[in-house]
């Protein structure tokens, strides 16, 4: 159903808890693969992602180059972007495949909801208001998208500066349905 897509570059300490909030949506079968496309990293990334079982490949170029790269080689029908330290929080899995399981027409996009489930913070809360305001979606709430959506849009741009931020733009804030999961970032 998903293929999970991570771009790393020297990301070994945030991709852990990454991967550790994955493991529920890989038991439940929701997960098909993860794939690790690598900026050429000095650390241990390679070793993190080998130990989790994803695919890892180093992908010269840009951060929008990684991400298209990969996405070319998924193989599920749904692609989910990550970054490196996101965090996935319960019930993420059930909400992520009432997503993708919905028949068309409905929006081919979904980000999760920013901040965290516990008593929210000032901050917090205003980032739930801005949301509710109508808030740009931003890359580190994640996008689950269809693999046919996003190669229709012409994937991830290799020139633009913040080439997840342009695909946003780009879906529009109309065809992204906002989840109630939480992604937040480790800490």
């Amino acid at each position: 159903m998903l293929s999970v897509i991570i771009a790393t570059l020297d990301s070994e300490r945030a991709l852990v808890p990454t991967l550790a909030a994955l493991v529920p949506g890989a038991t439940e079968g929701l997960i098909g693969e993860v794939l690790v496309a690598d900026g050429g990293s000095r650390d241990e990334s390679a070793v993190i992602a080998d130990a989790a079982g994803c695919k890892f490949e180093v992908v010269e170029g840009s951060l929008g180059k990684r991400l298209r790269t990969a996405a070319a080689s998924a193989r599920a029908p749904w692609l989910l972007f990550l970054r490196p330290g996101t965090v996935l929080e319960a019930p993420w899995t059930g909400e992520a495949r009432r997503f993708v399981d919905q028949p068309p027409p409905h929006t081919p996009a979904a980000i999760f909801r920013r901040g965290a489930t516990a008593q929210p913070t000032l901050r917090e809360a205003l980032l739930l208001l801005a949301a509710a305001l109508g808030a740009k979606p931003r890359p580190e709430q994640g996008l689950i998208v269809s693999k046919r959506f996003y190669e229709q849009l012409g994937g991830h741009s290799e020139t633009a500066a913040d080439p997840e931020a342009d695909l946003l733009r780009r879906i529009g804030r109309r065809r992204i349905t906002r989840l109630a999961s939480v992604a937040g970032m480790a800490r």
